[in-house]
């Protein structure tokens, strides 16, 4: 895999792309583009989060900022741009987050307690590759999930969904400038992949966004 393709879906998350985040991915684009109102996204955060939680490619730290319980004992970080993880530690920085610069696709080795829950929001369609072989992320982050724990997230279907004229224009672009890499990634793929390493699987896809969810096996000892 072209190592420099791992980088080029996070490169472009500089500071002032961050600024411009929320409005024009989670306000315009969620809306008039791929037809899955971040309202979606938001309540599965809020449902799913545990008090012990890894987020995964926080981007701005939106559902973070807003949707974070203020029980929450602990917090983490994982991302792959300094940017992200800066923005977002310092929004959320009475939780004292614990922050980790890392690649999914490579074995996260990083010593740390394991989680009660992960997510990881937008993502996979950044990620090079088909989903076979982004796959390998649900296995790297599993590897940090308390048993029963749960992952969970959110990622754009580039095949297999209705998309609008601007959609396809837009989702184009993206892929060309390595934005994006989900020209192949479809709903029967992703179930694919949740099902190699989790169980009790949910995918819903609302417009062109599937939101799943899977849970790592309890141990038998």
């Amino acid at each position: 895999m072209n190592k420099e393709s791992t980088f080029a879906g996070q490169a472009v998350y500089s500071k002032k792309v961050l600024s411009i985040y929320d409005f024009w991915v989670l306000g315009v684009s969620n809306n008039y583009f791929w037809k899955c109102p971040t309202r979606f996204i938001s309540e599965q955060f809020s449902m799913l989060v545990s008090s012990n939680h890894l987020d995964v490619g926080v981007g701005s730290g939106y559902y973070l900022r807003n949707f974070l319980p203020q029980s929450t004992r602990r917090i983490a970080l994982l991302d792959l741009n300094q940017n992200s993880l800066d923005a977002t530690s310092k929004a959320i920085n009475h939780f004292q987050p614990e922050i980790y610069c890392g690649d999914v696709l490579e074995p996260i080795e990083i010593k740390l307690d394991k989680f009660d829950s992960i997510s990881v929001n937008y993502l996979l369609h950044c990620l090079p590759g088909d989903l076979a072989d982004k796959g390998i992320m649900f296995k790297h982050l599993k590897s940090h999930l308390n048993d029963g724990g749960l992952l969970f997230g959110s990622t754009i279907l580039g095949k297999g969904t209705k998309l609008n004229f601007f959609a396809k224009k837009l989702m184009g672009v993206y892929n060309k400038k390595g934005i994006f890499c989900n020209d192949n990634d479809d709903l029967e793929s992703l179930l694919s992949s949740l099902n190699e390493h989790f169980t009790n699987v949910k995918v819903e896809v609302i417009g062109c966004v599937a939101l799943f969810s899977g849970k790592k096996n309890i141990t038998r000892r």
